[in-house]
This record gives C-alpha cells, sequence and structure tokens, in this order.
C-alpha cells in the first residue's frame, strides 16, 4: 500500500494502538502548529517503526503544547528493507545529503566505515539517525534504519556475513558498465560500500578483490562525487537486483 502523501507525516517513538492519545515533543508541536499551521482536529499521519501508520488528529492545548488522537491505522508495518548500506563518512551537509538519499533508494540499515582516505573521522551518530527520520517522514518510509555506530573497515570485513553480497564501487575498474557484474549475482542479501572523497586505497582494493564474497563494479567514465556516486550506485542496484522489479 502507497502512502498518502497529502497528510504530514511524522514520527513518534510512542506505541500506537486505536484510541490513545499522546502528547508530542516541543520541536514536533512548534512544527505541526506554527510551521504547518495545523489546527484543532486535523489529520496527520504517525509512525514509530513498529506499529505500522496510522491517522491521528491534532489537538493543541495553549501556544506550545498539543497533543496526537489515534483513530485508526493507514499501513501495516512492513518488515524492514535488508539492504546493507555502508559508506565512508563525509562532510556534514553531504553527508546528512547522502544519509536522506539512502533511506529513500530503500537502504535497512545505515553502516559508516573509516577507510585509509577518509576526511572525516569524529561522526555524529545523532545527526544520522535525525536525517534517517527526515526521510522516512518525508518519502513514506514505515521501518526507520538501523543505524550502526563506525567500525574500520578491516574489521566490517571480518565480521560480514558471507552470505550476504558485498558490493563495492571500485573507481579503479577498467570497465564503465556495472551491470554485467551485478546480473551474475545470484545472493538475495546484499551490501552496498562506497568509499571516501579520495576514494579506497590500493591495498583496500586489493584486499577487498580478494574476498570470495565482494563484488566490484565501476559507475561510468566519469569521477563523481562521493554523495552522487551513492546515488549512483544505490540506484543501479535496486533497479537490477533490488526492490523496484
Amino acid at each position: 500500500m502507497r502512502a498518502n502523501y497529502k497528510l504530514a507525516r511524522l514520527f513518534v517513538d510512542n506505541p500506537i494502538i486505536a484510541g490513545i492519545e499522546f502528547e508530542s515533543g516541543p520541536e514536533q508541536t512548534h512544527y505541526l502548529t506554527n510551521v504547518l499551521r495545523l489546527g484543532e482536529g486535523d489529520a496527520l499521519l504517525v509512525f514509530n517503526g513498529r506499529d505500522g501508520e496510522w491517522l491521528g488528529r491534532l489537538k493543541p492545548r495553549g501556544r506550545k503544547r498539543a497533543f496526537i488522537h489515534i483513530e485508526s491505522q493507514t499501513r501495516p508495518q512492513p518488515p524492514a528493507a535488508d539492504l546493507v548500506y555502508c559508506f565512508a563518512p563525509l562532510k556534514q551537509g553531504r553527508l546528512d545529503y547522502m544519509v536522506q538519499k539512502a533511506v529513500e533508494m530503500g537502504a535497512g540499515l545505515l553502516q559508516p566505515v573509516i577507510t585509509q582516505h577518509c576526511q572525516v573521522t569524529n561522526i555524529g551518530m545523532v545527526r544520522i539517525q535525525a536525517n534517517a527520520i527526515e526521510a522516512a517522514e518525508q518519502c513514506g518510509v514505515l521501518a526507520v534504519p538501523q543505524c550502526r555506530s563506525p567500525v574500520k573497515l578491516v574489521a566490517l570485513l571480518e565480521a560480514w556475513e558471507q552470505d550476504r553480497r558485498l558490493i563495492f564501487c571500485d573507481e579503479d575498474s577498467k570497465t564503465n558498465n556495472p551491470v554485467p557484474a551485478l546480473q551474475d549475482i545470484r545472493e538475495d542479501k546484499l551490501g552496498l560500500l562506497v568509499g571516501p572523497e579520495g576514494g579506497f586505497s590500493e591495498s583496500e582494493r586489493e584486499k577487498l578483490r580478494k574476498l570470495p564474497f565482494v563484488t566490484a563494479i565501476p559507475l561510468g567514465p566519469r569521477i563523481l562525487r562521493a554523495d552522487t556516486a551513492a546515488v549512483a550506485a544505490l540506484t543501479i542496484l535496486q533497479a537490477i537486483k533490488g526492490d523496484w522489479g
């Protein structure tokens, strides 16, 4: 069932069942009443990543407080997306963009990875989670992706599930077409690894190419920024092996 994009959508941390009523947080109240200009009895959609999506009615109480009364479920909770998205952290504005696009493109788990050429190692996980929630609110996603703490590339590879194919974007590939390599993949469980602005080091590329669960793909003849590469890779992966079929 597709999302209703005519109503505002709000992520909440409360359990949701028909008939309950709970207070929205200060920032959410400001957003609903001052930014969206919602008033008494106006409809909105709420979800918590566990109980599906529900129709609620806003009940403002004064200028700074508001409650949400839950009426009925509009969509059941779907299974979480199974695509693991691994990425080298970027500078903040571009990292925000990349996280939001990864959620929109169907990533089910977000895993920051520290590589040799990373420009950023101090990663704000609270901000990453906030961007994931905001993207879920805007694009109709009900299963908010899990956001894991950063790990070094070596640790990621050592702990990787052997039955999950890891696709890494190899800017040093000898071809420009990623389709043949993706079409040869037989596993249903997939992960995607996108490197930093400076790319993977030669030793990292060599290690990745030797692993039996890793497939390298190119992303065309042009050098892409890391955030652009993320969108390009997720697009081609979802189109050929993902949930767009």
